[in-house]
């Protein structure tokens, strides 16, 4: 910014100076003699010349003369002279000192300025480096209505917050508890599936207990310099006690909190150090800290024992994927900032989205919402939201993949063929949908959706699916006689299933169970 005002300055004032035609002191005289002069300005020994048309000369007086003498020496008539309107300028004005001593100035000013930034930007890496270990948690106040999470806000998972009303009561009110020597847990886990609402459960007891929440991601702590994850640790724990009672709320612990032991390091590796310090800032609260641990994860198994012994994280809440009334509310929910036709029936979308997240389900309603406006229309319609499912689920509709007439005949056959088995044989899902325009990276597909929420599945269940897998397989080797490529995804679909059936559910022919 100075360079830019010095470069204005100097463009400015040397404008005001600019260079123009010199002339002699005779040839002036012819030009005054002639009627051409309109104008002279007398600086010092200088002599600016306007003419009348606007044109601007230079001339010099003679030395130690008045400019009079000199017109008349040179024998100016008096009526031409008069006719010239003569000003005379003293030399000391600022703007006259300024021209002569900014092309001096100029050069040594931006020397300075350069060291000046030069310096500035020394001691702003200075400060970083200082700050480089200081906690980068988002902290949500209890004041701030916009991002402000209750239980209201948040469908389903009703047992997980019957587990965490505890926490809000002992932080709305934690004498109660001292009182009669109850120890609230200092930690709560929450545990479950990508997109069960882990972290908003986490806001909403902030938000339904009024306190302020620091919310930090597990990686954030940990940096290539050693020594700053556990630095990071100890400044959001300070800062969590001084804003007390508050909510500290980790996500993705098991980004720092894996065994240990187990990484390339060994004891000296940086994520380990970071994990040593939160088990220490856990261990250090007193019985009157008003300050919860709450973190999330969806792989509770490679958790470091440490983390999981009573006094440190002894509360775990499981989040699982919601059932067909929690996955209703949550449909009400995200629908309610969305124009949605009063002939939608909820309902009937849950039905159809066993299996779905609360994620999932706030992606359906947005994508319904994206294809009711490409579309031009103002509300969203059961259709885009039935439509949405299998975008959500498969991919983008892809109209533009041309097949030949004979893919397009295999292609039909073989979800036909997925479709037959499937009525024919007990225990499979009902299909809902056969298409062969091409969606995702399949050719075609055949949609089947269970009838009911299920959470235990038979040997007949896995079978019957093994074969309806391998219909469109079948089908294309009874119909065509022979093979292709768009059996390949079934097959090592098929092959994954009877693996699991085997190796993990003990399903097998043999008369032993195999691990």
């Amino acid at each position: 910014m100075i360079l830019m005002i010095l470069a204005f300055l100097y463009t400015s004032l040397i404008g005001a100076f600019k260079e123009v035609k010199e002339i002699s002191l005779s040839d002036l005289i012819g030009k005054i003699n002639a009627g051409e002069v309109a104008k002279i300005v007398v600086r010092d020994s200088d002599l600016d010349v306007t003419l009348k048309d606007n044109s601007e000369l230079r001339s010099k007086k003679e030395n130690e003369a008045a400019l009079s003498e000199t017109f008349k020496n040179y024998g100016v008539a008096e009526e031409k002279l008069r006719a010239v309107a003569i000003d005379v300028q003293n030399p000391d004005g600022i703007l006259f000192w300024l021209g002569v001593s900014l092309p001096f100035l100029l050069p040594f000013l931006l020397i300075v300025a350069f060291f000046w930034l030069t310096a500035r930007q020394v001691q702003r890496a200075n400060i970083q480096a200082f700050t480089f270990g200081q906690s980068r948690a988002r902290i949500i106040y209890p004041n701030n209505a916009k991002e402000r999470v209750m239980f209201k806000d948040v469908a389903g998972a009703k047992e997980a917050k019957e587990e965490l009303v505890e926490i809000v009561d002992f932080l709305r009110s934690p004498k109660k508890f001292i009182d009669i020597g109850a120890r609230i847990p200092k930690g709560v886990l929450l545990m479950g599936s990508p997109g069960t609402g882990k972290t908003m459960l986490a806001k909403a007891v902030a938000g339904e207990a009024s306190v302020p929440f620091f919310h930090m991601s597990a990686s954030e702590f940990v940096e290539m310099f050693v020594g700053v994850g556990a630095s990071r640790v100890r400044d959001l724990f300070k800062m969590a006690k001084k804003s007390a009672p508050s909510i500290i709320f980790i996500d993705e612990i098991d980004a720092v909190g894996r065994h240990r032991g187990a990484g390339l390091g060994g004891g000296h590796d940086e994520r380990e150090q970071t994990l040593n310090q939160i088990l220490v800032e856990l261990d250090g609260f007193e019985t009157n800290e008003s300050v919860i641990v709450m973190a999330a994860t969806n792989r509770p198994d490679v958790l470091d024992p440490a983390l999981l012994r009573p006094g440190r994280f002894d509360r775990r809440v499981i989040l699982d994927l919601p059932d067909i009334n929690d996955r209703e509310d949550i449909l009400k929910i995200h629908s309610k900032t969305k124009p949605v036709d009063e002939s939608v029936n909820l309902r009937r979308i849950a039905e159809r989205t066993p299996g779905f997240s609360g994620a999932d389900l706030a992606n359906l309603v947005n994508e319904s919402a994206i294809l009711a406006a490409r579309e031009n229309r103002k509300q969203v319609t059961q259709m885009d939201l039935i439509n949405s499912i299998e975008k959500v689920l498969l991919g983008p509709e892809r109209k533009s993949h041309i097949l030949s007439d004979n893919e397009k005949k295999i292609s039909a056959y073989h979800e036909a063929g997925h479709a037959l088995v499937a009525a024919a044989l007990p225990e499979t899902d009902p299909v809902h949908k056969i298409s062969i325009i091409s969606r995702g990276r399949a050719a075609g597909f055949t949609l089947k959706l269970p009838i009911e929420d299920r959470h235990l599945y038979s040997k007949t269940h896995f079978l019957s699916e093994l074969a309806v897998s391998l219909g469109g397989y079948a089908a294309e080797l009874v119909s065509f006689g022979e093979l292709t490529t768009g059996a390949s995804d079934d097959l090592k679909k098929a092959t994954d299933l009877a693996r699991a059936l085997v190796t993990k559910y003990g399903m097998s022919w043999t008369p032993w169970l195999k691990n």
